[in-house]
């Protein structure tokens, strides 16, 4: 553990002003491409909800018929975060595709190792457009970084010709076209749209919940002026991501300092320096949190930033360190206020950090709902059933 010098935060301040948004509306110069017959674009589908952006821009998205790109992290590391966007989905009956040919957006190469080049990372993203186009569903990105990187693939593409031609040369050799969707979402937008549908149907009080907001800087700091921004929400002065979800909910959010900063993951230096990770999540974010409100919970929305605050509090707990606060995402979040199993949906044995405290304040018989995720694994283990299925994580 890398013992980090004291640094005072500063109070980042950022005024969304209509003026200084940039001239180009990214959407419009994507319509105009397909009119001059560059690509297609694929529609958000109605019904759909609409948001606002950082300059005061609406946003499209998609209420269902979504084409879910999920993220190798979450698959990998905490699978209750996909399980909970889907348990959403089917709690309200809404139609999704669940794709089997999605490919990784490979961005890991683009921020962390350099190993790759821009045509390989534009034509695996309209691999994967061009394969949710084929389905007819409209794709909705799980992963924060993946988010991140396919806005700037698109910003890329819209202005030079010649990485278009590369793509398109490449994409023909797979038998696909060239297709762009209209908007970029990601699954946390979708979660935010729905908030207060979620809010409807919610059957555990958290009004007596405190939580803190880590927002992902590959949502709101990549291609910044596509993140949602709520006038009621900080004055409009962050991005509303998570906060407007969890208020929905009754939580209330504490705010603290070093809100801005980084989880601790970074990418290039959870590979060549994980102490400094790991350090910098324990004493820039986890520390800071406790000690200025200390929450029930903190919530996030990206894959390596749930890993990173949950999974690095370990090493802090070895060194002496303020640590012991539950890390959760938005999605598994508003599943549990709906009545999702904490452990057949949420997956929150995957959770390094004890999370039983929470549950314990939630009114929740941990013990209880362990016995019976136990159960359905023992019926696994014996071959009576291959996997938990949506009728089994229902009861």
């Amino acid at each position: 553990m890398i013992h980090l010098p004291i640094v005072k935060a500063v109070d980042r301040k950022f005024e969304a002003n209509p003026e200084e948004a940039p001239k180009e509306d990214i959407r419009e110069a994507v319509l105009q491409l397909e009119k001059e017959g560059e690509w297609e674009v694929s529609r958000v589908p109605e019904p759909y909800m609409e948001v606002k952006t950082k300059y005061g821009r609406s946003k499209k998205i998609p209420v269902q018929k979504t084409w879910h790109h999920k993220s190798c992290g979450q698959c990998g590391h905490i699978p209750g975060y996909s399980t909970s966007i889907f348990w959403l989905n089917r709690a309200f009956g809404l139609d999704y595709h669940d794709p089997t040919d999605q490919t990784s957006c490979t961005a890991w190469n683009y921020y962390a190792s350099a190993t790759s080049n821009p045509e390989a990372q534009a034509a695996v993203a309209m691999r994967n457009f061009a394969a949710a186009a084929e389905t007819g569903y409209f794709p909705i990105i799980h992963c924060g970084t993946s988010f991140g990187h396919y806005k700037e693939v698109r910003h890329a593409l819209v202005h030079q010709p010649e990485l278009r031609r590369k793509v398109k040369k490449i994409l023909e050799k797979l038998g696909k076209k060239l297709v762009m969707p209209e908007e970029i979402v990601h699954y946390s937008e979708w979660v935010l749209a729905m908030r207060n549908r979620i809010a409807e149907r919610q059957v555990l009080d958290m009004s007596m919940i405190t939580a803190t907001v880590h927002p992902a800087c590959h949502y709101h700091k990549l291609v910044e002026d596509d993140a949602v921004y709520d006038s009621e929400i900080y004055g409009a002065q962050r991005t509303a991501i998570i906060t407007s979800t969890l208020q929905a909910l009754g939580i209330k959010v504490g705010d603290y300092s070093t809100w801005y900063d980084c989880c601790g993951f970074g990418f290039r230096h959870i590979l060549v320096s994980r102490d400094f990770s790991r350090s910098f999540s324990v004493q820039r974010k986890i520390e800071v949190m406790m000690e200025e409100v200390n929450p029930d919970i903190t919530v996030t929305h990206d894959t390596g930033c749930v890993t990173t605050l949950d999974q690095s509090q370990f090493a802090g707990k070895a060194h002496g360190k303020k640590v012991g606060l539950p890390v959760l995402s938005d999605s598994q979040i508003a599943a549990l206020a709906m009545g999702a199993h904490p452990y057949k949906v949420l997956q929150m044995h995957w959770h390094n950090t004890d999370n039983t405290r929470f549950l314990e304040k939630l009114g929740i018989d941990h013990a209880k709902m362990w016995a019976e995720f136990e159960a359905e694994a023992d019926k696994i283990r014996r071959g009576e059933k291959q996997f938990l299925t949506w009728e089994d994580a229902a009861k």
